[in-house]
């Protein structure tokens, strides 16, 4: 459920179109693979964390209605965008796993936050399963017998590398930025207020 009365539309719109840039971006650079340590990976298991970033700054810095309602807002842009920058599948295939992987990771992020009081548990968590959901879901979509021989042969171990490269990014990269950016941010509300 949402609870509309607890979203913040203009703050909502904004935080849609840096989903949408963010999620077009890396549906671009999803279709050029590089291989790091012998494993197939792409160039967006880079950047497309910091949706969840996003996602789970606004959870807990306003609340999972306002989330949720981002989420829904950049649902259709973000098809759009990622269908003109690559191909219709790969942006239907984005759309639908963006959407359920944020929705999973809104649902957990907040369940976890209400059990565990440190800052770093719950995007931990729900990031990891929310970057396993959404990988899953777009590579079997979007490359599962796709015209794309290089990625038809090739998405399942993709997905395998992405998943375990997400997680390491996510670990060593993201969750740090996360906690520096959720730091700035306690700060500058403590002082407007």
């Amino acid at each position: 459920m949402i609870n509309f009365a607890e979203v913040n539309k203009n703050l909502a719109l904004k935080l849609m179109l840096v989903h949408v840039f963010i999620i077009g971006l890396a549906n671009y650079i999803v279709q050029f693979p590089l291989e790091i340590f012998g494993l197939k990976v792409t160039w967006a298991m880079f950047l497309f964390p910091l949706v969840l970033v996003a996602t789970d700054l606004t959870t807990r810095l306003t609340n999972k209605h306002q989330s949720r309602v981002v989420v829904g807002m950049a649902f259709i842009p973000a098809a759009v965008v990622s269908a003109a920058l690559s191909d219709w599948r790969i942006g239907v295939a984005s759309a639908v796993a963006y959407l359920i992987g944020q929705l999973f990771d809104v649902t957990v992020f907040q369940k976890v936050r209400e059990k565990y009081s440190s800052w770093w548990v719950a995007p931990l968590v729900s990031g990891i399963f929310a970057n396993i959901v959404d990988t899953y879901a777009f590579f079997g979509a979007a490359f599962y017998n796709s015209t794309n021989e290089y990625m038809a042969a090739n998405w399942l171990a993709i997905a395998n590398a992405d998943v375990v490269f997400k997680t390491i990014v996510s670990l060593v990269i993201i969750l740090p930025i996360y906690g520096v950016v959720l730091n700035h941010l306690l700060n500058k509300i403590k002082k407007e207020q």
